[in-house]
């Protein structure tokens, strides 16, 4: 089944409020005497946005300098005025016939794009066909939305271009089945995200949490507040947006076992986006280690970077590493809560139990494992790492929702001065 063409004009009238779309550049044409891409701005839910609409009627939505100019020229006004971008992409690619002109308008198109990175929020809406350079402009937002049938790669021969494709990579946040349920993805991730980075998220009256056994995020994340980001990559690692008594968060799961490399990535990912617009991150930790070094490290630095509201809440094991990286000194955390069964060790607990307690190889073979155990369940609990200062509070899950909502509130006013130097070295 290939991708419908819907007209831009279509696209952006389902994206804005009603009546509130008002276009820019509408008389500026390209060489075929039609503009290749429609820009301009309005409100959704009551928040000014711009967007652009790329017109695949018109030469196919081809890349041009009447296009590429239209579009900067949105990017300006954004950077200006501090509202997010959201582009709707459907290209056959670009109007060849421009060649070094054409190079040009995607450079500055990326230029103008990175430079807002950070400043704004930036959401790609891939409609149809975005192959080649285009595909790189697009990978320059912070989220990328795919209709299920588009293709997205700078390969132009559209190897590992689908939307599955892009998920399992990392490429893609979310997936939808036709323009419109992609529209409304883009609007309901907006909801989450603060205009610009010197504004706060938007705030939403509270809705009470809805608890599910062995799904901690539901004891405290308002009902159905909860939106999964590049759910099929990086697992059993989950990144998400939610609210905690109306204030929008940031969340990252670990559930169990080893954090792989995609898994850190992943992390990684959402770590520096949050931290970019002071959106409040709860981390709820439950891992051993860590599968890869060098992600692992990029993730360290990133989170000890962080200068946004951070929370950790060990609802399982944190060994080692993975303690130190998201509930640790390095990590920064704020606030640091655990469950009561909660396990902290500096290695494998099992393992720990072993040298720490030298009884234990001493006994019958049968009897080793439950010394183990017993002796981690006595000396290695999260209460025994609150007595030393290093948890702040032991807690029940159905009090989580209380213990969050006035950490938040006490911590929305954080200000931490860091010293100068142009960026970390850790990418």
């Amino acid at each position: 089944m290939g991708v419908e063409k819907y007209s831009s004009y279509d696209v952006l009238n389902a994206f804005f409020d009603e009546g509130s779309f008002n276009e820019t550049d509408a008389y500026l044409k390209g060489d075929s005497g039609e503009a290749e891409a429609v820009t301009g701005y309005g409100t959704v839910e009551g928040v000014n946005v711009y967007a652009f609409a790329q017109n695949v009627d018109v030469c196919g939505g081809a890349m041009s300098r009447a296009q590429s100019k239209k579009i900067t020229e949105l990017y300006d006004l954004a950077l200006k005025t501090g509202a997010p971008v959201i582009g709707f992409y459907n290209s056959v690619g670009g109007r060849l016939e421009q060649k070094y002109e054409l190079l040009s308008a995607y450079g500055e198109i990326l230029r103008k794009s990175s430079k807002l990175s950070g400043i704004v929020p930036q959401i790609s809406v891939i409609l149809g066909s975005c192959m080649g350079t285009s595909a790189l402009i697009a990978s320059a937002a912070d989220f990328i939305i795919m209709e299920k049938d588009a293709k997205l790669s700078v390969d132009t021969i559209g190897d590992k271009a689908s939307a599955q494709d892009n998920l399992e990579a990392g490429a893609v946040s979310f997936i939808c089945e036709g323009y419109e349920a992609c529209v409304d993805q883009a609007k309901a991730l907006l909801a989450y995200l603060p205009a610009n980075n010197l504004e706060p998220a938007p705030a939403f009256e509270p809705i009470p949490a809805y608890a599910e056994p062995d799904k901690l995020p539901k004891y405290f994340a308002d009902e159905d507040s909860l939106l999964c980001v590049g759910g099929g990559y990086g697992e059993p690692v989950c990144t998400a947006f939610g609210r905690v008594n109306g204030y929008p968060v940031g969340i990252i799961v670990t559930k169990g076992g080893v954090i792989s490399a995609d898994g850190a990535k992943k992390m990684t990912k959402h770590v520096r986006f949050c931290d970019a617009f002071s959106i409040p991150l709860i981390t709820i930790v439950d891992a051993e280690k860590f599968e890869n070094l060098s992600d692992a490290s990029k993730l360290i630095s990133t989170y000890a970077d962080a200068t946004a509201v951070k929370i950790s809440i060990i609802s399982g094991t944190a060994v080692g590493a993975v303690y130190i990286a998201l509930a640790g000194s390095t990590a920064g955390a704020d606030l640091v809560y655990a469950l009561d069964d909660a396990i902290v060790s500096p290695i494998a607990p099992k393992a720990a139990a072993f040298i720490l307690d030298n009884s234990i190889a001493d006994a019958p073979a049968a009897e080793q494992d439950q010394l183990a155990m017993e002796y981690v369940k006595a000396n290695l609990t999260a209460v025994k790492a609150a007595e030393d200062g290093y948890i702040d509070d032991i807690v029940e899950p159905d009090t989580l929702r209380d213990k969050l909502t006035g950490a938040i509130e006490i911590l929305l006013s954080k200000r931490v001065s860091t010293l100068p130097k142009k960026h970390t070295t850790k990418v």
